[in-house]
């Protein structure tokens, strides 16, 4: 057997799970392990501005790419970086999240170091971290190899974040090398009660005269677009998804009725949902934004949920049944319905005529509603869109996606800036996708600098900043006029100059200039675009409006 560093079987292991980059800012506490990192071939180190920006982008990337990991220093760095991820917690993004901690002797012995609370206790950010993980692990040079296998499967498994903290030390601790891959492991269905789940499911689905499926972000978490694919090819059933599942498939494919909001939905879309004699919920999660401020009305007696690890038929719960199995079973269960005897819809015929229309520019200023209009025609097929909380998220969650598109958005979470730093994760995931953001001036100032590091990287990423003079959403709840809600004004299509080459930006107001733009952008792919676009203050998405109306 050959023997490697901790470091260096972390590294491995990374590398192993699909890890090709990490993220994080370097510090005294974890510039060891980060040499592991910079030293393999396979994986590259991605240093950002700051640890609350690196976590976002570790969030990003690990949605298109299906697992991410990002490296902190002890304390401060740790600390700047837990609110990324617990918004990855919320929303089920699994991210190995490596903290550089200080030698073990330096913790046994209680020193009063730099980036601790002068209390000797080196354990009380990690307590922190518990909250926020799923697995933790702090290694030493005894469990370090056993521990970090563990806490990775736990990752993959669940879907969600996890900790490890790595003392200087210890990162340098010569183990055993792995003999064998890290094989991620799979929930297992208890075969009985799986049979039972899946028989009470398909007499509900077969007795039913208008069922429809209702698919939501954890079909993608676990990675089970594939086999949602397969049950609408069987079943004939129309479906949709909600505001947090946006574009989990093609929003072109021929079953696809729409995005269910409670009463923000379309008329068409909220009434098939709520009228149908079942309704097949797969991976949904019933937040405020997801449910037009909880005004879904679904009657659990005529609802099927099924979840990550659990069935509910009507009342009754069944545990230990895997999403992955209950889905393969009803595809080969089920009978085809033909779409005539469905009240089927496509999401299409719903639409409004903006989106399915030339755009015809004109010289008026844009409004919210023309430049969704304007976007849709923009997307082109594998697209990555990322957009933030607020009027961005709001606008785009109505725009047709075509097909291989992703949307990006922290619907529950909801931490204003989290787009900046997840485009650049998704640009880092899949640099031969066109990676799209849309964003708010006032989110926009939360993690600006990450700009500089999309430059640093040469990633060409499309930026849309919504200038509305500060925080509309924020003003629509509470406050139109209160100073709280208002911004110092930049020079936002000027920002590219000074953190780079490569780039170029333009400020617009009118339907003219914006055609104007998007025609450059179309000339100049290998440079990054940034377009700041004017917009009334007070001026919101329908779908916002319809929302808080409720």
């Amino acid at each position: 057997m050959t023997n490697c560093t901790v470091g260096d079987y972390l590294v491995l292991r990374l590398k192993q799970i699909g890890v090709k980059e990490v993220f994080g800012v370097a510090g005294d506490y974890n510039m060891e392990f980060l040499d592991f990192i910079v030293n393999q071939d396979g994986i590259e180190l991605i240093t950002t501005c700051n640890e609350l920006n690196a976590a976002y982008a570790a969030d990003g990337y690990g949605r298109i790419n299906g697992i991410a990991a990002l490296v902190t220093t002890f304390g401060v760095g740790e600390l700047s970086a837990i609110n990324g991820i617990a918004g990855a917690y919320a929303e089920k993004v699994p991210v190995v999240a490596i903290t550089g901690s200080p030698a073990t002797k330096m913790q046994s012995s209680g020193a009063l170091v730099h980036h601790t609370l002068g209390t000797g206790d080196f354990s009380l950010f990690a307590q922190m971290y518990e909250k926020v993980t799923v697995a933790q692990a702090y290694l030493t040079p005894e469990n370090a190899t056993a521990e970090i296998d563990r806490v990775l499967r736990e990752c993959l498994l669940r879907k969600l974040p996890v900790y490890i903290s790595i003392p200087m030390d210890v990162a340098k601790h010569e183990v055993t090398a792995p003999s064998n891959l890290l094989i991620p492991p799979v929930w297992q269905s208890e075969p009985a009660t799986l049979a039972e789940v899946v028989d009470a499911c398909v007499a509900m689905l077969e007795k039913a005269q208008k069922p429809v499926i209702l698919a939501d972000f954890a079909v993608d978490r676990y990675r089970l677009q594939q086999e949602l694919r397969q049950l609408l090819a069987v079943t004939g059933y129309p479906y949709a998804t909600m505001n947090m599942g946006k574009g989990l498939l093609e929003e072109t494919h021929p079953q696809f009725i729409g995005i269910y909001n409670g009463a923000a939905s379309k008329e068409y879309v909220q009434k098939r949902i709520e009228e149908a004699d079942c309704v097949l919920s797969i991976g949904t999660l019933m937040t405020d934004f997801n449910t037009g401020k909880f005004s879904a009305k679904l009657d659990p007696s005529r609802t099927i949920e099924v979840n990550g690890q659990s069935v509910k038929v009507k009342r009754a719960l069944y545990n230990n049944v895997a999403m992955r199995d209950v889905l393969s079973a009803l595809s080969q269960k089920l009978q085809h319905r033909d779409t005539k005897t469905l009240d089927f819809q496509h999401s299409i015929e719903t639409l409004d005529a903006g989106f399915t229309e030339p755009f015809q520019p004109n010289e008026t200023p844009i409004t919210q509603k023309r430049f969704w209009y304007r976007l849709a025609h923009f997307l082109k097929e594998d697209d990555i869109i990322v957009a933030d909380t607020g009027t961005a998220l709001f606008g785009a969650t109505v725009v047709p996606l075509p097909k291989g598109a992703n949307f990006v958005g922290q619907v529950l979470w909801g931490s204003i800036g989290y787009s900046v730093g997840a485009l650049l994760g998704c640009a880092i995931a899949a640099p031969q996708r066109r990676s799209i953001l849309l964003v708010g001036d006032g989110s926009f100032q939360i993690a600006a600098q990450e700009l500089s590091t999309m430059l640093h990287y040469n990633l060409k990423p499309i930026i849309f900043l919504i200038n509305n003079d500060g925080y509309t959403i924020e003003r629509d709840i509470h406050g139109e006029k209160m100073p709280y809600n208002d911004i110092q004004r930049w020079n936002y299509h000027k920002l590219h100059e000074i953190f780079g080459s490569n780039s170029w930006g333009i400020k617009l107001s009118t339907e003219s200039e914006l055609e104007s733009a998007l025609q450059k952008v179309e000339q100049n792919q290998d440079q990054l675009a940034f377009i700041e676009v004017i917009m009334s203050k007070m001026d919101d998405p329908e779908v916002l409006s319809k929302m808080l109306q409720q």
